[in-house]
């Protein structure tokens, strides 16, 4: 299995890693929520190990956002919090198994590959706004029927937007979950902006993406 183990102690983070790459696993490690969203958007993974209490983005809402954005990767919450309103969180977050610490290393591989074995969550299918259907397992997007050409970034932008629509989306969230910690400079938020909406509204007699000045993005139905 290739695991990503999402832990803001070092030493909890290293003995599971340790652990899981003499059994043959590939692992990854991030120490905060920003920094695993920055991999997932990066990276595919079998299985997600997440910590709950976390800087910057706790585990909850990491993977409340991830969600948002398609990804769906099984999660296992490792945590202390043992209580049944904290596994329930963690399961209306999008978790999908929940194991408290301390626990036996034995026990958490196992849980681990049933979770793999099970394989990537099935209910989150394709989105749509209005003429725009958006497929975020596939990464493929049409409008009216038209597929839209789209790189990475614009179409991690777009799925955040179709997410939300018709709501206003800040600048600093689409900042936030496509980037994490690793901001770039304003140019290349811009230029990103440019080309989605090239493909999305240029071939199109309506636009469907509006840019409020110093405000954020929105989209709305055709």
């Amino acid at each position: 299995m290739k695991i990503l183990v999402v832990e803001d102690n070092p030493q909890v983070a290293e003995t599971i890693m340790d652990y899981l790459e003499l059994s043959g696993h590939r692992m990854d490690c991030a120490y905060h929520g920003q920094a695993a969203l920055q991999l997932l958007a990066e990276q595919r993974f079998d299985v997600i190990i997440m910590d709950v209490m976390m800087p910057r983005l706790d585990g909850l809402s990491t993977v409340a956002r991830l969600r948002e954005q398609g990804i769906p990767t099984p999660v296992l919450f490792l945590t202390a919090r043992d209580s049944l309103n904290d596994k329930l969180a963690g399961f209306k977050a999008g978790g999908d198994d929940y194991l408290v610490k301390p626990f036996a290393m034995e026990e958490l591989e196992v849980r681990l590959q049933a979770l793999a074995l099970r394989g990537p969550r099935c209910d989150m299918g394709a989105l749509s706004v209005g003429e725009l259907t958006l497929d975020p397992a596939s990464s493929r997007a049409t409008r009216a029927g038209v597929e839209l050409k789209l790189g990475k970034i614009p179409f991690q932008i777009l799925t955040l937007l179709v997410r939300r629509s018709p709501h206003l989306v800040s600048r600093q969230e689409v900042l936030d979950t496509v980037w994490g910690d690793e901001e770039p400079d304003s140019d290349a938020l811009r230029s990103h902006i440019y080309a989605l909406r090239n493909a999305l509204d240029k071939p199109f007699p309506t636009p469907m993406l509006e840019t409020l000045h110093g405000q954020g993005y929105r989209l709305v139905s055709a």
